[in-house]
């Protein structure tokens, strides 16, 4: 099937560009892409193509841009199915305008064999309309004492390697998993955090969390266990994602680590872009997330590494919860969110604060992400996959939690005042997700 996409704003991360134009997309990918407004039968007869054998679909002025590639969702299955499936995430991917989802290990079993492995693979692939790559465990049973057999793992389709919030304590563990990954090209995603000082944390230190008697964790040990993650990656030159750096005391060690050349990349949640601790408010366990929500001037100082690149990836880290998980007091409930319907219109929060632009925030969202991954996805050059999603920046709504194609309802932004949605989302040329018309 041959479809236009014409009239729409074009959103390109990969030139920077914010302007008018038109894809042409064919066998799922974009054969063409032209500029400015023009006449659809003249973009046709260019191409030897009649209008008959086309399928057109006029945007209305609104924004055309590479679809999500999301590193670091949450599936819960195996074992609990009952908050979060293949199928129900996958719906949620397709209307938050996500069309790769990056899945993480920590199930129940967790995904540290190939046997594992390719009963997800298969079960994603049978019921997600969504392209679904999944990453293994680094250390058997995400325990930190034995790594994974990597090459075998990769070759049953592993893209990447992670314990995510289990660091592993063992440094020489670490670095021999480190070394192995390295010599089979393998990228491992690691979770900067100092676990003796964030065991049992639920807050972020400082004067809101003393007054709420919290528990809670100094931003210094995010910077301490980047510090050692770094150090290893010295010693082994191994290919290393922080998934989530959140504080400003992190970002000088991420920056130095870039300038002397290392292969280190940083992504950030949106939950720590666009939420600070002062959301908890009276102990409001939905905005309960790992690691805690921080400070405004941290907020702001990731917002900042995001525009000037220290920070390279925007993920949604969604976290699926049921109720009786998080209606519990702040400290017993389960942290997380669930946010791959979320992701786009908490995102255009930082476009109409004039943070971010919309290329540099699709830049992080799309074009990074697939780079970091080895994926022709994240772009809107000819010849790319024709994964895309069409939004309105400026539409308002009022999030209603239960209106989620998620199984787990658990979004901070229950009841608050939205604007952007999905407009549709293509996976290879295919429509799989279409906004209702009101």
């Amino acid at each position: 099937m041959t479809t236009l996409l014409h009239n729409a704003r074009l959103i390109d991360p990969e030139l920077g560009t914010d302007a008018p134009g038109s894809l042409l997309i064919a066998q799922g990918r974009i054969l063409a892409r032209l500029a400015g407004q023009q006449d659809t039968t003249a973009i046709l007869a260019a191409h030897g193509l009649a209008a008959a054998d086309v399928t057109l679909v006029d945007c209305n002025g609104k924004c055309l841009a590479p679809g999500i590639v999301d590193i670091g969702v949450k599936v819960c299955e195996p074992g609990e199915r009952h908050k979060e499936s293949y199928k129900s995430a996958g719906l949620a991917a397709a209307a938050g305008g996500v069309t790769t989802i990056v899945t993480r290990p920590d199930t129940t079993p967790c995904i540290d064999s190939p046997e594992t492995l390719e009963f997800v693979t298969r079960r994603a692939q049978a019921d997600a309309p969504v392209n679904v790559l999944p990453m293994a465990a680094l250390t058997k049973g995400r325990a930190g004492r034995e790594m994974t057999e990597i090459r075998f793992l990769m070759d049953a389709g592993a893209v990447a390697f992670t314990d995510c919030d289990h660091v592993v304590t063992d440094t020489k563990v670490f670095s021999r998993a480190l070394t192995y990954a390295k010599s089979c090209g393998a990228l491992v995603m690691a979770h900067p955090q100092d676990p003796g000082l964030s065991a049992g944390a639920a807050a972020t230190s400082g004067k809101f969390a003393a007054l709420r008697g919290l528990p809670s964790v100094s931003p210094m040990a995010e910077r301490m266990g980047l510090d050692r993650d770094i150090a290893l990656l010295e010693m082994t030159g191994a290919k290393y994602h922080a998934d989530q750096i959140t504080t400003a005391r992190a970002l000088p060690a991420l920056e130095r680590a870039k300038a002397n050349g290392l292969d280190i990349t940083a992504g950030t949640s949106i939950h720590h872009l666009t939420l600070n601790e002062l959301d908890v408010a009276d102990y409001r366990t939905f905005f309960k997330v790992k690691p805690p929500l921080r400070s405004e001037e941290d907020r702001l100082a990731v917002v900042e590494a995001l525009r000037d690149g220290v920070i390279d990836v925007i993920s949604s880290m969604h976290t699926p919860q049921d109720e009786e998980s998080k209606r519990l007091p702040f400290e017993e409930a389960a942290a997380g969110a669930v946010a791959l319907e979320t992701l786009l219109p908490a995102a255009m929060r930082l476009y109409h604060a004039e943070l971010l632009d919309l290329p540099t925030l699709f830049r992080a969202l799309s074009l990074n992400p697939a780079k970091r991954l080895g994926l022709a996805s994240g772009r809107l050059a000819e010849g790319a996959p024709a994964d895309l999603v069409l939004f309105d920046p400026d539409v308002p709504f009022v999030l209603d939690r239960f209106a989620l194609q998620s199984k787990s309802k658990n979004t901070p932004f229950d009841t608050q005042r939205m604007q952007g949605r999905v407009l549709a989302t293509y996976v290879a040329g295919r429509p799989v997700f279409a906004q209702r018309k009101a």
